[in-house]
């Protein structure tokens, strides 16, 4: 038995609603002091996030371009790669 019903063409999207709108605005104005508090925090250790962040970007970075090509001479890579 199938009791699930579509939507009319009249019901509006959880977040056009009124309900919707109040609470994604507190949970903005909620994550907005919560990274305004903890700030100083992570400002100290801005030299140690940024140098974490490089062998990071290695394990999951695939933007690199080179990759998967060993076995090819760097003039085959270039001609490939277009203008």
């Amino acid at each position: 038995m199938n009791t699930h019903q579509p939507p009319s063409a009249g019901t509006t999207p959880f977040w056009r609603n009124k309900t919707g709108i109040v609470l994604i605005m507190l949970l903005a104005i909620g994550l907005f002091y919560l990274a305004r508090e903890h700030f100083s925090h992570i400002a100290g250790n801005w030299p140690y996030l940024i140098l974490l962040m490089c062998p990071l970007m290695h394990i999951f970075g695939h933007g690199h371009g080179g990759h998967g090509r060993h076995g090819e001479s760097p003039v085959n890579r270039r001609d490939q790669e277009g203008p």
